[in-house]
């Protein structure tokens, strides 16, 4: 909101005029975000430490992490709150779809804090309802989908489907799209919630897909690169940029206190919010397919448990040591430190081919 205040004012002030750039307000998003978490990290995990909202360690994971009983969680406070403050400085909040994606990121941080509540403060190691959590899901994705249907950027482009390395759509799904971008946005919102099991790894490799689409919406809401790329022109995805650089930024400060061994998790409140972000970004500049591949970490996390659920069910043996796969590693005798390292390198090459597939074909 401040750049609704300040623009104006670049006909009295010439060098205002910066803030039309969406590189100028991306880069300053993300230093803004990355600065707020650095500062208020410490006073918020005392905070979080004080009124002993600790992490509750589920008996079902590896005895190596019954050390991390008590570590503060609900972390994701802390990037989420950095990622809106500093959207509120940079932010053009005309633009309806960074509107939808706020709003939407609140609403899923809220959720995931009534999670966490329900775990640190109640001692219920469950949280909420899975039943109630996933309506609550389905309610954020079936009205982020609706927006993105109703009011869309591009009417030609809102329900098509493209898949990487094909120039042109393979099929406008129609109305039916709604469905399937509902189940988008929950199957990432869920996959990137059982991603965070190690110290860093949700975040960092989070942070590499963000910053991805950070490109993506860049490139995607530039009608001259758009033409030149042979991608489809989504006008209000350019303004995307600056909430993902801030959110990427953000991020890259949680490290600073998430890595091993970690100060704070960010729980519940931050994976349930990141995966819907990644998700929602994706339907709306017709990435969804392109995210199976930079986000192909959130997908190996899911298929695991998938896999591993089914096979006990089904034939009464695991396929894995323990879902999700991360664990799989650590019990194979792989230190905690390399499987978040490991993860994080070949989530960066994920990333690279989704990159590699733009000209391509």
């Amino acid at each position: 909101m401040f750049y609704h205040f300040v623009f104006p004012l670049r006909e009295y002030v010439s060098y205002l005029n910066l803030f039309q750039y969406i590189t100028f307000r991306s880069a300053a998003a993300a230093v803004t975000a990355l600065l707020l978490v650095l500062i208020f990290g410490g006073p918020v995990i005392r905070l979080l430490q004080r009124i002993k909202f600790g992490e509750q360690i589920r008996n079902l994971g590896p005895e190596s992490h019954k050390s991390k009983a008590g570590t503060p969680t609900m972390g994701g406070i802390l990037f989420l709150g950095a990622v809106v403050a500093s959207i509120i400085l940079w932010g053009n909040f005309s633009n309806h779809y960074l509107v939808i994606l706020i709003v939407s990121t609140v609403l899923l941080g809220t959720l995931g804090f009534m999670d966490d509540y329900i775990k640190a403060v109640k001692k219920r190691k469950d949280g909420v309802n899975p039943r109630g959590k996933l309506t609550v899901q389905i309610g954020v994705a079936a009205i982020v989908s609706a927006a993105v249907f109703l009011f869309p950027s591009n009417p030609g482009e809102c329900t098509t489907l493209y898949i990487p390395f094909i120039k042109r759509a393979i099929t406008d799904l129609g109305w039916t799209w709604i469905f399937f971008s509902i189940f988008v946005i929950i199957s990432y919102s869920n996959a990137v919630n059982l991603t965070d099991g190690l110290d860093g790894l949700a975040a960092g490799t989070v942070g590499i897909v963000t910053a991805t689409l950070a490109i993506m919406t860049y490139l995607t809401g530039n009608v001259k690169i758009a033409e030149y790329l042979g991608i489809p022109y989504i006008a209000h995805a350019a303004e995307l940029t600056v909430f993902l650089s801030a959110l990427t930024g953000a991020l890259i400060g949680f490290l600073w206190f998430n890595s091993n061994p970690a100060s704070v998790f960010m729980g519940d409140t931050g994976s349930l919010a990141l995966g819907g972000v990644i998700g929602i970004v994706s339907i709306m500049i017709k990435k969804e397919f392109f995210l199976v591949i930079v986000g192909g970490i959130f997908v190996f996390e899911a298929l695991s448990v998938v896999i591993q659920v089914g096979s006990f069910r089904l034939r009464k043996k695991r396929v894995f040591k323990m879902a999700p796969i991360h664990h799989h590693f650590e019990l194979s005798g792989w230190p905690e430190q390399k499987v978040v390292a490991r993860m994080w390198i070949i989530g960066i090459v994920l990333a690279i081919m989704g990159l590699a597939s733009l000209k391509i074909l």
